[in-house]
């Protein structure tokens, strides 16, 4: 099984592939995007997307993703996220300038870069993986998980992470015209409400009137027609089960539009 993630080899995302399904082939790719299309190309079986972060909420790139493209999610996890400031063996925090690392990651040690660092240039780039493998100076540094480090490279002395509980959530995906697992524990959909007073309200009576348990919901932006948005909402349930699937017809007749995003 081939399953696409952002890469290089090492990146979180990577570690990821190996949970889902240890013999499988990992395809790196050097964006989210390019990540979706390698599955719906065929040129993967699969793909992993990271979709929320327990610091900085929903990864907003990858919602907008997963609402436009044809992928539906069939399995899930919960990813113990451990940052550490990787620098040349020997240099001194003092004499760093530059630090790479992926966004997520930096807005997630966003206190430590200022308390520690702050004289150093933060650099944006496409992983964490990517960012350790730029270090070539004693004034580079990157941010990352300590798998990454390697001969010639140590990590400053602790994690550097806002909030020591930092999870991401990944979703595994494949192509939507093939088959959802038989039985499900949540649902992941997406929901565009009719635009009048009380609609975000009547879509969740829906959901509360049939005794399904809501565990996520966020909104976001529709962005060919600004002041309206699509809301991601997650609950528990069993796709196949009658009670479901009543559900979401119930649903789908009420919204403008609805997409069942996952089922895992």
């Amino acid at each position: 099984m081939k399953i696409a993630y952002l890469g290089p080899e090492g990146s979180y995302s990577h570690l990821v592939v190996k949970q889902f399904d240890r013999d499988a082939e990992g395809i790196p790719c050097p964006n989210f995007k390019e990540v979706a299309l390698s599955a719906l190309s065929g040129a993967c079986d699969a793909c992993v997307l990271p979709i929320e972060n327990s610091l900085q909420g929903g990864v907003l790139q990858n919602l907008d993703l997963l609402q436009e493209l044809p992928l539906v999610a069939v399995k899930e996890r919960l990813l113990r996220i451990r940052h550490r400031l990787i620098y040349k063996k020997g240099a001194a925090l003092s004499d760093i300038k530059r630090i790479y690392s992926h966004e997520q990651a930096i807005g997630q040690c966003t206190r430590f870069l200022l308390d520690v660092v702050p004289h150093a240039e933060v650099v944006a780039v496409e992983s964490t993986a990517k960012g350790v493998s730029m270090i070539s100076l004693p004034t580079d540094a990157g941010i990352g998980g300590e798998h990454l480090i390697s001969e010639g490279l140590e990590a400053y002395e602790g994690e550097i992470a806002d909030e020591p509980n930092n999870y991401t959530h990944f979703l595994l995906l494949i192509p939507s015209e093939k088959d959802v697992p038989r039985h499900t524990e949540r649902i992941f959909m997406a929901a565009v409400c009719p635009n009048r007073p009380g609609s975000l309200l009547g879509l969740l009576q829906i959901i509360g009137d049939a005794g399904l348990n809501m565990t996520k919901i966020e909104s976001r932006p529709i962005k060919q027609t600004p002041g309206e948005y699509s809301f991601f909402i997650e609950f528990e349930g069993d796709y196949q089960s009658e009670w479901v699937q009543n559900t979401l017809r119930q649903m789908e007749g009420y919204c403008r539009r609805l997409k069942v995003i996952g089922a895992y």
